[in-house]
């Protein structure tokens, strides 16, 4: 699965987004859109994490997906 495919089925995503990074909100998620800067963004801002710590996160969570 790559990024695309992740944008794509969005809507059948988010609860998982939603489990990893608990502190996201309905609103987010829908802002997010699937986008992965936009999922890094929101990370980085809910939890207060540096921009190449939420990036890395959001990889290995993906990456755990396959």
């Amino acid at each position: 699965m790559n990024w695309n495919q992740m944008e794509g089925n969005w809507e059948q995503f988010k609860g998982r987004v939603q489990t990893q990074w608990g502190k996201l909100t309905d609103n987010d998620l829908d802002i997010i859109k699937g986008s992965r800067k936009q999922l890094a963004g929101k990370i980085q801002e809910r939890y207060g994490k540096a921009q190449e710590v939420a990036e890395r996160e959001v990889d290995d969570w993906f990456n755990g997906l396959h």
